[in-house]
């Protein structure tokens, strides 16, 4: 007997919220998913680390002078050592300019040789990416049988109101 005067309360107040709805012509169309819009938003940073490189170390003597005048006096040494007479002149200036040109690259080569390792600071701009709410939102709905999709200001919540066959996104 509960059971049936429960029932007949709760038929009779759907039936009433129904009529309600028919009299005023109110109808909803379902919510199905509310997405907030989100953008990208990409802030710069630097960022630095110190890396290791092997470099030439600085040269004083950069054109290899004193290479070149040991390197010609120790030439023309060992020029005056050959022949007699004007040949040892001869051999003289040619083992000094001999001895100068091979003083001046073994020079150069050992200042190339000359390295030394620092630390250089290398850095790089990055971005950090994070997402930002838009202030909007993507509401996907029902009406008629039939999914829609509207973007809007707000957070509808479960149901939009429809007007004229319409729903109305406003207010």
């Amino acid at each position: 007997m509960i059971g049936a005067v429960a029932g007949a309360v709760l038929v009779t107040g759907v039936a009433a919220l129904a009529g309600y709805r028919v009299m005023s012509n109110e109808a909803y169309a379902e919510v199905l998913s509310v997405e907030e819009i989100q953008r990208t938003e990409r802030t710069p940073r630097e960022v630095c680390h110190d890396e290791i490189v092997t470099q030439q170390k600085p040269v004083k003597d950069k054109h290899q002078v004193t290479g070149s005048v040991v390197g010609a006096v120790v030439g023309g040494v060992l020029g005056s050592q050959i022949g007699s007479g004007s040949g040892r002149d001869v051999a003289t200036v040619a083992g000094a300019a001999a001895g100068g040109y091979a003083g001046n690259k073994a020079q150069e080569r050992i200042q190339e040789g000359n390295t030394e390792q620092v630390a250089v600071t290398r850095c790089e701009t990055v971005y950090d990416a994070k997402q930002v709410p838009t202030g909007q939102f993507k509401v996907r709905y029902r009406l008629d049988d039939a999914e829609h999709t509207v973007k809007m200001d707000r957070d509808p919540g479960s149901r939009l109101p429809v007007k004229d066959g319409k729903v109305v996104t406003e207010g």
